[in-house]
């Protein structure tokens, strides 16, 4: 039986956890500052005149507002100078002020007026007759629509011309919050493994990941959770039925949650029972994939290197090429943050070049359809001196928690 799983129940994992969201810290108001001093820098920078932040993380990365993307329009406007400006509904103006943290300008709509307009007149009370506005990528078309109609004087770019060169870097603090968050969902994978038993569907099986993270201090709902037993777990994001678990299955479980809104993303794939040749043979090939991409994951390389590093331990064992199954039909890795998946990935023809600050997810994963999967997923940042792992790698196939070897 593979060492750490089996063996335990439901109740007794649940009842032995405790909170670990003591000592979060959340971004300070400072930092918030920050950012927008270096949005506004690259704004200059790029002749833009505003940028406009629909109800996304990108608003809550810069102002710690954190509204749901809904018909209504709420946002927010930050000049290339100057202060930011909060659009809401009309109604919502008492619950907008008691979310900020940073800046008292809030203009509101009423529900027979067109926001967009006012997001316009926005722009043009802050100096600015023409001239372009850059608009949050995460800016629903029929929001853009409006805005394009209203501000005919105006260009419009992709925001994520300045969004994407704020937050690819992570600051100690964010990096800090991942840790953590990625520290919880790791505790998780560990208490999963141990409640698995013959007959256990993978429906049993995510309802307790989702009441673990909640025991273990997680923001609230899960961000996403797949767990997969069987041939199943050759799909990358899974199959649409639940299966029931099986001595000698593969089992594959991708789950993730948040704190302070900072992603975790942690996969894990191991045996319900002894390896079988094959199973041991792709899960090393697996985790040498993993390894070769960590170690070409130094600052200065182009993110496509990254991926190829991967990719050609995988030719190299027989399977592909390029995206070919069996084999890995996917990117090696993309970044992390307050969204799960988010600037820049690991991917061909990507070369950006990595830097210290940067995030990502290291999961190529080997497919085998009819068969199994081997996803194996950690994430690591850059620092100056080289990759640094958030959690550590799988131990063994025989051992994947590491329990045999601490």
């Amino acid at each position: 039986m593979t060492v750490g799983v089996g063996g335990s129940l439901i109740e007794t994992e649940l009842e032995r956890m405790v909170s670990m969201r003591d000592g979060v810290q959340p971004i300070s108001i400072d930092e918030r500052l920050h950012r927008i001093e270096k949005a506004q820098h690259l704004m200059r920078a790029e002749g833009i005149q505003a940028l406009y932040l629909d109800a996304s993380t990108s608003l809550y990365y810069f102002t710690g507002v954190r509204v749901r993307g809904r018909e209504r329009l709420h946002g927010a406007v930050i000049p290339a100078q100057g202060e930011v400006t909060y659009i809401c509904p009309a109604f919502e103006e008492e619950k907008t002020r008691a979310m900020l943290q940073l800046g008292d300008d809030v203009r509101t709509w009423e529900e027979h007026e067109d926001p967009t307009a006012l997001v316009v007149d926005t722009v043009r009370s802050q100096g600015h007759a023409h001239g372009t506005i850059a608009i949050d990528e995460a800016t629903p078309f029929f929001t853009f629509d409006g805005l394009r109609r209203a501000g005919n004087a105006f260009e419009f770019v992709n925001g994520d011309l300045i969004t994407s060169k704020c937050r690819m870097i992570k600051s100690s603090a964010e990096i800090a919050l991942m840790q953590r968050a990625k520290d919880i969902t790791l505790e998780v994978h560990k208490a999963t493994a141990r409640i698995l038993t013959e007959g256990i569907t993978t429906t049993e099986v995510a309802e307790f990941i989702a009441k673990a993270h909640t025991r273990l201090g997680v923001d609230g709902p899960l961000s996403f959770c797949i767990v997969l037993f069987g041939k199943p777990t050759a799909y990358p994001h899974g199959v649409p039925y639940p299966q029931t678990l099986a001595t000698g299955d593969m089992v594959l479980i991708d789950t993730g949650a948040t704190i302070e809104g900072y992603h975790s993303d942690i996969t894990r794939s191991y045996v319900f029972g002894e390896p079988s040749p094959r199973q041991r043979e792709i899960w090393n090939l697996e985790k040498a994939a993993q390894a070769a991409a960590f170690e070409a994951a130094q600052p200065g390389a182009a993110c496509e290197s990254v991926d190829a590093a991967a990719r050609g331990v995988i030719e190299a064992g027989g399977f592909g090429p390029g995206y070919a199954v069996p084999g890995l039909p996917h990117r090696t890795g993309h970044g992390v943050g307050l969204d799960v998946h988010e600037w820049t990935y690991l991917v061909k023809d990507n070369r950006t070049r990595l830097e210290a600050g940067m995030c990502f997810s290291n999961e190529p994963m080997i497919c085998i359809y009819g068969e199994f999967g081997v996803r194996l997923e950690d994430h690591f940042h850059v620092t100056d001196d080289g990759p640094r792992w958030f959690t550590q790698p799988c131990h063994s196939v025989d051992d994947p928690f590491g329990y045999d070897a601490a």
